[in-house]
């Protein structure tokens, strides 16, 4: 019976989070007394160099809202594949943040760097002892590309262009103006050339 009744209890809390955020109900996972509800801004889709929000909205059994206030987290972002011993990536900060209809609930910006698959993990605690029992949850997230964060090289690079001397670039132009100029008349020698050759065989 207490297994039966643990089923219905996460059963019940996964409905409830469905029918409040139908659209998103394949990001719910549910660890011991608490069902959390993850989403990547923006859209699921975060994009390589660009800000992107991880939120995860934390309910009790029987659908109550388990606030920041209320819980110690710490998120962490992992390259997969994943091995056991792989040290995070990312550290960001958990702070308290409103999204969507929720208040309060545990959320981090992030910088993804390279495009891929990445792995997010929660970690909480409760701030009051015995409040709840500590859990972690994970979600793999796909990044895509994005805006590229420019280098010491390519700033480098740059400023190399802008310094090129205009008089050295008149004279390359002049160069490469000489050749098209006299590509027309060893094409025409050579077809003279050739002609030659053919009317000489005969």
């Amino acid at each position: 019976m207490s297994y039966l009744s643990d089923v219905s209890k996460k059963l019940g809390l996964i409905i409830i989070l469905s029918v409040t955020s139908p659209a998103i109900a394949h990001n719910i996972q549910v660890k011991g007394d608490v069902a959390g509800l993850w989403h990547v801004e923006p859209n699921h889709s975060p994009k390589a160099g660009e800000t992107a929000r991880a939120w995860v909205a934390l309910t009790r059994k029987g659908g109550k809202l388990l606030p920041k206030s209320q819980v110690n987290c710490q998120m962490a972002v992992y390259s997969k594949p994943r091995k056991p011993n792989d040290l995070p990536i990312l550290q960001p900060v958990v702070q308290a943040i409103n999204a969507e209809k929720y208040k309060d609930i545990p959320g981090a910006d992030i910088i993804f760097p390279n495009t891929g698959l990445y792995q997010l993990e929660l970690s909480c605690t409760p701030t009051t002892e015995g409040d709840f029992r500590a859990f972690t949850m994970q979600y793999d997230v796909t990044v895509a590309t994005g805006e590229k964060v420019s280098t010491p090289s390519t700033k480098a690079s740059s400023q190399q262009t802008k310094q090129i001397d205009p008089q050295k670039v008149a004279s390359s132009e002049y160069n490469s103006t000489q050749v098209l100029n006299t590509l027309p008349v060893m094409i025409g020698l050579g077809v003279i050339g050739t002609a030659v050759w053919l009317i000489k065989k005969r």
